[in-house]
């Protein structure tokens, strides 16, 4: 049986700019199962959609119905997609994730004259079996500081192919994502600009400088790179507060 998700978040991405939408972040594995969840918020609702956008595409209609009645539509209507509901929320279950079902899925809901979206998901999916020429590499491994004092992370995009060089993604392609320790609360994405400081033929570099203000901003700091149509994620870098500071 492969293993399974229900909207596990990898943390919270770093706001560096006004927001104008807001994402969870789910991360699973290809081969993984995953459970999305849609909450409904009033009974007076009737209707519900779920939405899929993949990178770079038009939206595609997942499913649609009334309530009781949600039906997935023919492209989905397959063994991986399910449709079930529990409580006050509608869950989308994609069984033996594979890269192509990589997307932000949305769920809209609502009446004749009033609708709005409950949620949206950004769902990336980590292909292991895929040989990776182009990677990502982050800089320190852990960092240990006080209250007050800044870190400084360094993120680069790398290249194994020495033939093709890496194409540096431009504005918006660039995350930073913190996986607080003992959180439950979504990752949320955060729509940003991010310059490169550096590139060579195999190489861009990006740079995060963050103050650490109390206990909350302790945790693991992850880079999120968008390019060829994937997600590539650093390895993380620890940052923990400097205990003889807090005694």
């Amino acid at each position: 049986t492969a293993p399974h998700k229900t909207g596990k978040s990898l943390g919270s991405f770093i706001q560096t700019a006004d927001v104008s939408h807001l994402s969870s972040l789910t991360v699973v594995d290809t081969g993984e199962n995953v459970t999305l969840l849609c909450p409904v918020f009033q009974k007076t609702e009737t209707f519900l959609y779920w939405y899929k956008q993949p990178l770079g595409q038009m939206v595609q209609t997942v499913a649609s119905g009334v309530f009781n009645n949600v039906q997935l539509r023919k492209t989905f209507a397959n063994s991986r997609f399910h449709i079930t509901e529990a409580g006050a929320q509608y869950q989308l279950t994609i069984t033996n994730v594979s890269k192509v079902d990589e997307a932000t899925f949305f769920c809209l809901s609502g009446t004749a004259y009033s609708q709005r979206f409950s949620n949206g998901i950004f769902l990336a999916v980590n292909d292991r079996n895929r040989q990776k020429s182009i990677y990502v590499k982050q800089s320190p491994e852990a960092e240990s500081v006080q209250l007050g004092q800044p870190i400084h992370l360094q993120c680069s995009l790398l290249s194994e192919d020495k033939e093709n060089p890496v194409q540096c993604p431009g504005e918006g392609n660039v995350h930073w994502v913190r996986a607080g320790s003992g959180e439950s609360h979504p990752g949320i994405i955060y729509i940003h600009k991010n310059k490169t400081e550096g590139q060579n033929n195999r190489t861009c570099v990006y740079h995060l400088s963050k103050t650490i203000q109390d206990l909350s901003d302790s945790g693991t700091y992850y880079c999120a790179v968008a390019t060829c149509g994937q997600i590539l994620f650093g390895e993380g870098t620890k940052v923990e507060i400097d205990a003889a500071a807090l005694s």
